[in-house]
């Protein structure tokens, strides 16, 4: 069996610590460099679901995309939830680890596992990352459709293919335009606006679409522009793809190096929203 510091130092390729954001916390959050894994768990969210998962599993490394203390702290107490987290998981000598923005531009990230889910071919990165000459990493995704769709039909291919979560999907814009090209990002999306106008697509699939940039988004296509089909769906379903994506990565390296790593990815639904009711009165 490896080593944590082994395990760390792959994921660490894929996904390397200085390609984060400067206001982000990745990397390892908690765990012993000399403890022996052999099953890791792979998870969007270090919330105590997921950690009582881990335990139950038997994991001793357990690898999320979203941060566990994203703006600093000064304490783990179990008084707090994310100190319960931290409790749970030393007690039973598991490691957190955290690829965030590192996965998200990432070759592959967050970004293409998310296109992989909805079928559809990546052509290059929405914002490319200028130090990668090769033209493959960056934020957000551009891609094709094998045949074109409505945006109706767009959006029913991804409510079927992403997983379920409470909110469904939104659109916004003519549910009849035709989309052939579509941008996406996985996570919250509605800062890469720019990029996306610049890039010409029909469509732009994403999540946590605020009311301003979305409304100002359809009006900029009208009516002397083309139109903008949006996509919005649940933040959590637009990036637990990657979890599966990763853990691949992460079999792949295990297999090429005799580590026989048990490597599983959380089916827990750890998204905040749990029903959504229709609004409005009848006519």
């Amino acid at each position: 069996m490896p080593r944590l510091s082994e395990v760390i130092a792959a994921l660490d390729a894929l996904w390397p610590p200085e390609r984060a954001e400067q206001w982000d916390a990745v990397g390892t959050v908690c765990g012993d460099p000399d403890a022996q894994v052999s099953r890791v768990l792979f998870a969007v969210d270090p919330v105590q679901e997921i950690a009582d998962e881990a335990v139950k599993l038997g994991a001793e490394l357990l690898v999320t995309h979203h941060p566990l203390y994203l703006r600093g702290t000064t304490t783990v107490a179990a008084s707090h939830f994310k100190g319960r987290v931290v409790h749970t998981l030393i007690k039973h000598d598991i490691a957190l680890h955290v690829a965030h923005t590192n996965a998200d531009t990432a070759d592959p990230g967050v970004s293409d596992a998310l296109a992989g889910a909805l079928d559809i071919r990546v052509v290059r990165p929405l914002v490319p990352d200028p130090t990668d000459p090769a033209g493959r990493r960056g934020l957000g995704r551009i891609c094709e459709l094998d045949h074109p769709l409505t945006l109706r039909e767009f959006a029913a291919r991804a409510a079927e293919r992403l997983p379920a979560a409470a909110q469904g999907i939104r659109t916004a814009g003519d549910p009849e335009a035709m989309v052939r090209t579509v941008a996406v990002s996985g996570g919250s999306g509605d800062s890469l606006f720019d990029a996306v106008r610049a890039a010409g697509v029909d469509a732009f699939l994403t999540a946590d679409l605020r009311h301003h940039p979305a409304s100002e988004a359809v009006q900029h296509s009208l009516p002397q522009h083309a139109p903008l089909g949006l996509v919005d769906a649940a933040h959590w379903a637009t990036e637990q793809p990657w979890c599966q994506q990763a853990a691949a990565q992460l079999d792949e390296i295990s297999d090429r190096h005799g580590w026989d790593l048990r490597v599983h990815v959380s089916k827990t639904v750890t998204d905040p929203w749990s029903t959504h009711h229709p609004s409005g009165a009848p006519n």
